[in-house]
C-alpha cells in the first residue's frame, strides 16, 4: 500500500515504548504492533486522534504517501466499488435513503 505508517519513527523521537503508547491510547499492544509493522489495512479516525494526542503530533507525521504500484494483495482487492466506479445497489440505497422493495412508507 502506498500509504505508510511511521509510528516507529514517532516512538523513537518521543522516546516512548509501544507498551507505553498502548496504555496511553487505550489500544491493544497487538493492534498497535499491526499498525507499526504496516500490516494494518485501515485506521479509525478516533484511533488516529488518540495517537496524535498521545504523541503530540499531526496525522501527517504518522502517515505518509509513497507513490508507486499498489501492493500485490491490493491489486485484486476491491474497496467496495464496482468496476465502473458506482456503488453496489444495496449501498447506493442506504446512502441515498432509497426505500427497499416491498417496504411501505410510514403507517
Amino acid at each position: 500500500m502506498p500509504i505508510r505508517v511511521r509510528l516507529d519513527r514517532m516512538l523513537v523521537e518521543r522516546r516512548m515504548s509501544l507498551t507505553e503508547l498502548a496504555d496511553r491510547v487505550g489500544v491493544t499492544l497487538a493492534n498497535l504492533s499491526i499498525l507499526k509493522t504496516g500490516k494494518a489495512r485501515a485506521i479509525r479516525f478516533s484511533t488516529l486522534d488518540a495517537l496524535c494526542r498521545a504523541l503530540d503530533c499531526q496525522p501527517g507525521d504518522l502517515l505518509v504517501f509513497e507513490p508507486g504500484p499498489p501492493d500485490s494483495d491490493e491489486a485484486d482487492a476491491s474497496d467496495g466499488l464496482e468496476a465502473e466506479g458506482s456503488a453496489p445497489e444495496g449501498l447506493r440505497q442506504r446512502v441515498l435513503g432509497a426505500r427497499r422493495p416491498g417496504r411501505q412508507k410510514g403507517p
